[in-house]
């Protein structure tokens, strides 16, 4: 072997370690296919070459790029144009395999095919390259055509070399066993490469719909709280691209990579998973007295027996008047009074009820002196109109959960921590758990579960803390309450950053940035979206 063909074969061998290498680091997979073809161009001195790739449903080769250097022709990976050929059939319309096209062929049967020159061979049905060379005045010669196939050897794709050329004369030549040879080699790695970035990719979508499963069962216990699942998220990430772009105040130099970005993604969606062991009685208490049902009908019930008995009362208080038409008035009067008075009480009972975001103490004490009404229950036992536990819930001072059940909600993200925490999470997802696990922490510390100060929580835990709250007071479809306005869930996110419970710097930019606009516009009812007069928001200087 003369000394060129040793340092010919050294440059290939470089050239493969350098694409090995390449193969193993870029993770572009457009940009790695057309870097394995121009690697394979390179090492053969072709002319021109195409990737194929086997459709989804291995019945066809789709052109991905196609590079011929004398027609300045660079069609698909990252060119920007569009390849215009159809798909090459992998089976014919009887049913059999295509080995009539000779990328068809090699994808069919798993073997290399080198023509010498294409005019010369009738194995193979080439009109299509001959109605090529006539269009662009070309003159296909000698043809290299390579199955890639992975480690089950499946066939993944198809590369195909189009005139090799003489480095020292420019003429067409035929590829060389040599040729071939490394050609093989090249396709053996990159399919193994190709394969194992989509079993990567089939992976991370496989984990994500398991997320997205998580939600469902939620979704299925709660409505309210599925789309709370899927509400946060999208709002985290407008957040955390705002903070991202921002040129101004403490965030400057906050960055967020791809990475960053799938990692809190994937802790925003799970952020409430472990809601899905929170009892649907607690999650979907839309009233006060509602457990499995709502409990003001038995209330109902009771007035109703009320007042049958004052007017049975009254009834025998005029037998024993005989015929006093004015003793039959007072009766008369009297019962009206009480009638309207057991009216007013339980109507009363019935709005408060309904929940509000602040009972007054005297709401509260007027439910405590209703339930000392004496009434007869069916046992013929007299007893309080409201039993104990219903007194607890009646005047609960904000919202509809009493102590036990608030206990219950807010263990749900004691559950996240854990099951998030049980997971062997990899190198680029280990902090989920601290994004997801943080969003009730406070920046004076009195959030919970752990109390964390805000300098003890990452930034992005902090993001996902103002989305949480902000949600939560627009979504209108809580059984508990009506969604806010733009403008008055402002004014109580103001609130919140002036008490210190969220992180001001990242409050600023979800006022100046307009996120908040951004989120509504995409998910909240235009009747909630009113003008907002940013210089009136508490605790923001425009």
């Amino acid at each position: 072997m003369s000394d060129s063909s040793y340092t010919d074969i050294a440059q290939r061998l470089e050239q493969l370690t350098e694409l090995s290498v390449e193969l193993s680091t870029n993770h572009d997979m457009p940009l790695l296919l057309e870097r394995i073809l121009k690697a394979a161009k390179a090492m053969t001195h072709a002319d021109g070459g195409t990737l194929y790739r086997t459709r989804e449903d291995k019945q066809a080769l789709c052109f991905n790029i196609s590079i011929n250097d004398t027609l300045g022709m660079y069609q698909g990976g990252t060119s920007g144009h569009k390849i215009e050929i159809p798909d090459i059939p992998l089976v014919t319309a009887s049913g059999e395999r295509n080995l009539s096209a000779v990328a068809a062929y090699a994808a069919n049967t798993g073997t290399s095919v080198n023509i010498q020159d294409v005019y010369q061979v009738e194995a193979f049905n080439f009109s299509g390259m001959r109605k090529f060379d006539e269009t662009f005045n070309y003159h296909s010669q000698s043809f290299l055509t390579v199955p890639m196939m992975d480690h089950e050897r499946e066939v993944i794709g198809v590369l195909q070399l189009i005139n090799a050329k003489d480095p020292a004369t420019g003429k067409t030549r035929a590829f060389s066993d040599t040729d071939q040879r490394f050609i093989e080699a090249l396709a053996s790695q990159a399919a193994i490469a190709l394969t194992n970035q989509q079993l990567i990719q089939l992976l991370e979508n496989l984990f994500e719909s398991f997320v997205k499963l998580i939600n469902i069962g939620i979704d299925e216990k709660s409505p309210h709280t599925g789309r709370h699942c899927e509400h946060v998220p999208e709002l985290t990430m407008m957040l955390a691209d705002a903070a991202h772009d921002t040129d101004k105040g403490p965030l400057t130099e906050f960055r967020m990579t791809p990475a960053d970005r799938k990692q809190l993604w994937i802790a925003g969606l799970l952020h409430d998973c472990g809601k899905i062991t929170t009892p649907v009685h607690v999650v979907e208490k839309a009233t006060k007295l509602e457990s499995l049902f709502d409990r003001i009908h038995l209330v109902d019930t009771r007035f109703e027996v009320l007042k049958r008995d004052a007017e049975i009362r009254s009834l025998k208080e005029k037998l024993a008047a005989g015929n006093d038409p004015k003793r039959h008035e007072e009766i008369n009067r009297g019962l009206s009074e009480e009638l309207a008075r057991l009216d007013d009480d339980r109507e009363f009972l019935r709005f408060a009820n309904i929940g509000s975001e602040a009972m007054s103490p005297e709401a509260q004490k007027r439910v405590t002196d209703i339930a000392r009404t004496r009434w007869i229950g069916p046992d013929g036992y007299e007893r309080d109109l409201l039993s104990e536990d219903e007194v607890t819930n009646l005047t609960i001072r904000a919202g509809t959960l009493n102590a036990q059940e608030r206990e219950i909600i807010n263990n749900h993200i004691s559950v996240t921590i854990r099951m998030l925490e049980s997971l062997p999470w990899p190198k680029h997802l280990q902090q989920v758990p601290e994004y997801a696990g943080g969003h009730h922490e406070r920046m004076d510390g009195n959030g919970y579960p752990r109390g964390l100060r805000g300098d003890q929580m990452s930034v992005q835990a902090r993001m996902m803390a103002i989305a949480d709250i902000f949600e939560a007071l627009t979504a209108k479809d809580r059984p508990y309450k009506k969604g806010k306005t733009l403008s008055e869930s402002l004014e109580i996110l103001g609130g919140f950053r002036l008490r210190n419970h969220i992180d001001p710097d990242l409050f600023d930019i979800f006022v100046r940035k307009k996120v908040y606009l951004q989120y509504a516009q995409r998910f909240m009812d235009p009747a909630q979206i009113d003008d907002v007069d940013e210089s009136r928001i508490p605790g923001y200087t425009p």
